[in-house]
């Protein structure tokens, strides 16, 4: 195990009797030019937690999720998994998919069993089993004829989210799973990773709705660049820590008092 001089920026308390399911332990990771996407990152996700990460836009958040998935190197600090790689699901951002690619939504939750399957060669009566039961699990059974590009916003996420389930992911990653989603495929999603969550799936998502994530979430991260706060919702949204998040705040008033309203102007595809 490295042993790191630096202590974390932020200190977070959590019960430390048995192994994290994922610990970041001062995380930094640097593009080209020496640009800092991330700096001095430590937190702990324990098994069976349900964690939004929140932050404006260039705040780190799929950088963050890409680093733990393996797809860009640390600069400095490490992430120590106690779950192999290939049990991590990972739902990737709306932009980043070809709809147009011709196959079902049954031929995309397949590849969720490729490397049980094996290179040419044909999926097994097992196999198809694990597909009906994953396609079942999110409610996508009488869609799974339908070509991956005539599903709606949620309905895409959902399958996408039966092709981790059938890769056995004991972790779900999500990129921005409500963007473009309206409000009735939004609950939808939300019912179905709070049964996941409840089986036992462990869940892990970024979100510039910070409506449903004080609202819904367990656990919320914060990340700018750097990690601002780390736990329980009540203890996250207050006024100073999304001031550090978002800077800019309009002021409104309600009933006589003054209430901040703090905004996000997230046109981003990588952040």
């Amino acid at each position: 195990m490295a042993v790191f001089e630096r202590p974390a920026v932020i200190q977070i308390s959590q019960e430390r009797a048995h192994p994290a399911l994922i610990e970041a332990r001062n995380l930094t990771v640097n593009y080209e030019g020496d640009d800092t996407a991330l700096e001095d990152v430590s937190f702990r996700i324990e098994r069976g937690d349900q964690v939004a990460i929140i932050g404006p836009n260039g705040a780190g958040k799929s950088t963050l999720i890409k680093a733990l998935l393996g797809l860009l190197r640390p600069s400095s600090g490490t992430f120590e998994l106690n779950v192999p790689r290939e049990h991590i699901g990972y739902v990737a951002q709306h932009e980043a998919v070809d709809w147009t690619f011709p196959v079902s939504v049954r031929d995309v939750v397949m590849m969720g069993c490729a490397r049980r399957i094996g290179w040419f060669k044909p999926p097994k009566r097992e196999h198809q089993r694990i597909v009906d039961q994953a396609l079942a699990r999110v409610g996508m059974s009488d869609f799974q004829h339908r070509q991956i590009g005539e599903l709606s916003g949620g309905q895409r996420r959902r399958a996408f989210i039966a092709r981790a389930l059938a890769q056995d992911a004991e972790v779900l990653i999500l990129d921005e799973p409500f963007s473009g989603v309206d409000s009735g495929a939004q609950a939808d999603l939300m019912a179905v990773l709070d049964r996941l969550n409840r089986d036992g799936l462990t869940i892990l998502l970024s979100t510039h709705d910070l409506d449903l994530t004080f609202g819904r979430f367990p656990k919320v991260l914060a990340l700018k660049r750097t990690l601002i706060a780390y736990g329980e919702p009540q203890h996250v949204l207050t006024a100073e820590t999304l001031s550090q998040l978002y800077g800019q705040r309009l002021v409104t008033w309600q009933n006589g008092r003054e209430v901040s309203v703090f905004v996000d102007d997230h046109h981003c595809t990588n952040c």
